[in-house]
């Protein structure tokens, strides 16, 4: 019976501890990735990518794209053991945003310890706003980064107790500032295309959602065929700005974030437009064939060449 369901109490659910995780990873694994966000995918031999694949010495010198981290969280916890008592239908759940701080080059395998902690709850009416951090240690107990993950509920808000809505968070407010988009053109633009078989390459590095491969999901969910992952579009969007602006450096990479707009479908080209402003770089991606931007945010760089 509805009645003797628990009571949802975000009081107790930001306090609650969560057991840590393990993640295993092969350069295999890292190489899947690497093809699944496009490297490689228009030349093969490509100066600037070809080491996410291949290395002459081994595949254990592999260079690993700083997008890798975000794989780390898969799995770690389920929303329903975050959330007890909260009621929603995951059919409605939105991945809004993914920021990422890197602390460490990754390394090209490794077995990664994750401490999971809900970063942010916040009770907006018809909807809530849940924020899941995962920081991520090697076997040294070294930290490696931090991914924070935005969820938006739909129809999982009005659990506030008092007048007060319901708002928590557990970092700075100015840490990761709202995105403004230049008026100016663009410092560099990068075209990139997906292959139709993106989504299907994409989900063998763990992102198993159905909504990625089943025509008939994807329909029911308001889709006229499966649609790109939104860390795979994520992906190719820093891939450009590594190539374009850290000269194939993916080291320079210090922190990322990326606001997931609209939905990208396999075979779609991206066109990644970006302005440098000190150290952080801002970008926005469009669907060339739809003229709609789906993605955008900032890759803060630990150093720029002169050459720039």
């Amino acid at each position: 019976m509805a009645g003797d369901a628990p009571a949802f109490n975000p009081h107790f659910v930001v306090s609650q501890k969560f057991p840590e995780a393990t993640y295993t990873y092969s350069e295999r694994d890292a190489t899947l990735y690497a093809l699944g966000i496009g490297a490689c995918a228009r030349d093969a031999v490509d100066g600037d990518e070809l080491k996410y694949v291949y290395h002459e010495d081994g595949q254990e010198f592999i260079q690993v794209l700083p997008t890798f981290a975000a794989l780390f969280a898969l799995g770690s916890v389920s929303m329903s053991s975050l959330l007890p008592g909260l009621e929603y239908d995951p059919r409605l759940l939105l991945h809004g945003q993914q920021y990422i701080e890197l602390y460490k080059p990754l390394p090209s395998s490794g077995r990664i310890q994750n401490k999971v902690a809900l970063a942010g709850l916040h009770d907006k009416g018809k909807a809530a706003i849940v924020e899941i951090e995962t920081k991520s240690y090697n076997e040294f107990g070294e930290l490696l980064c931090m991914n924070r993950l935005t969820a938006f509920l739909r129809g999982a808000g009005g659990f506030s107790t008092s007048s007060k809505p319901f708002s928590y968070s557990n970092y700075p407010a100015n840490q990761v500032p709202a995105i403004k988009i230049p008026e100016q053109q663009p410092f560099t633009v990068f075209e990139d295309s997906t292959q139709p078989s993106q989504a299907l390459l994409y989900r063998l590095s763990g992102d198993y959602n159905p909504l990625h491969s089943d025509p008939a999901l994807a329909k029911v969910a308001g889709f006229s065929r499966p649609i790109l992952h939104g860390l795979c579009t994520l992906g190719f969007a820093v891939r450009a700005v590594i190539k374009c602006i850290c000269k194939g450096d993916p080291n320079m990479v210090k922190s990322i974030l990326g606001r997931f707009l609209l939905h990208v479908y396999p075979g779609e080209t991206l066109i990644t437009e970006m302005w440098l402003q000190g150290m952080r770089v801002i970008y926005q991606t469009k669907v060339k064939e739809r003229n709609r931007t789906v993605l955008a945010g900032f890759v803060d760089l630990r150093n720029l060449t002169s050459s720039l």
